[in-house]
């Protein structure tokens, strides 16, 4: 399923013992911990491209407090994964959501993000996935038609590469951030659920749109975890245990090139 990333390729990757190759002669090894960097140079900014090394430790800490599991929890309710389903999580960041409901469900998963720390992290937890480095932003680098569902989880979202990687009438999961998460520590936020319906009307049909909303006691440890996982520097003041909102908007669809239009059902918010 795999395509080159190299400008004006493009060819299809196959494994030979631990690399892959293009007809080419592109070649990328696997990494010790065996994921795959695909990112060229001419798609990265920086040196050291999206979340750094002490981003996903907070991140990976925060989820390991159980602050994600009713969020992880829904999001599997809405897919209803078997192990039949191909799976793409775009900006899977430490892999804590690609990798449990894998897990949970037995289906192929696969992950990029554009941090080569964050794919490390999820290589490392969830070996099973399989995990990619690249810029999704510009190109996912898979055949057309190689997933039966894509998932984009509070990352940038990319409409037609989406489409172009489902199977006919794939689905797409899409979670933003409600407009009360985090208000303690950013005030009440923008409610970004009509403009992304609005973003992805010409290529999806919208089935469903379902809030979760979570609250979590913390301590001043973990609060420093939110506030490093979302970029957001501390307070002059020491921090303190606090109640903190979590919550997450997810919209589901489905490729529209396959599907009639109807209207959107609307699961009723928490």
């Amino acid at each position: 399923m795999l395509l080159c990333p190299v400008r004006a390729c493009g060819r299809p990757l196959n494994q030979v013992e631990k690399r892959v190759v293009c007809a080419n002669g592109h070649s990328f090894d696997f990494s010790r911990h065996g994921y795959l960097n695909l990112l060229q140079p001419q798609d990265k900014r920086s040196k050291l491209p999206g979340d750094s090394r002490e981003v996903v430790a907070a991140r990976r800490r925060l989820h390991d407090r159980g602050v994600s599991q009713a969020h992880m929890e829904a999001i599997a309710g809405l897919l209803n994964l078997h192990a039949g389903d191909a799976l793409l999580d775009v900006g899977c960041g430490d892999g804590f959501y690609l990798g449990s409901l894998s897990g949970q469900s037995g289906c192929l998963a696969c992950g990029i993000d554009i941090s080569a720390s964050a794919v490390e992290a999820a290589a490392r937890r969830y070996p099973a996935c399989q995990w990619i480095v690249a810029n999704a932003d510009r190109a996912i680098p898979y055949a057309a038609c190689s997933f039966s569902i894509v998932l984009s989880i509070t990352g940038r979202m990319h409409p037609s590469e989406f489409q172009r990687v489902l199977h006919p009438g794939g689905r797409l999961l899409v979670a933003v951030a409600a407009a009360d998460d985090l208000i303690e520590l950013r005030g009440r936020g923008r409610d970004r659920v009509e403009r992304t319906i609005a973003d992805f009307a010409d290529r999806f049909r919208h089935l469903a749109t379902q809030r979760i909303t979570s609250r979590a006691d913390l301590p001043a440890s973990a609060v420093e975890d939110v506030l490093v996982s979302i970029y957001r520097p501390k307070s002059a003041t020491p921090l303190v245990a606090t109640r903190l909102t979590f919550s997450l908007d997810l919209l589901l669809f489905e490729a529209a090139s396959h599907a009639r239009p109807a209207r959107s059902a609307i699961v009723p918010r928490n």
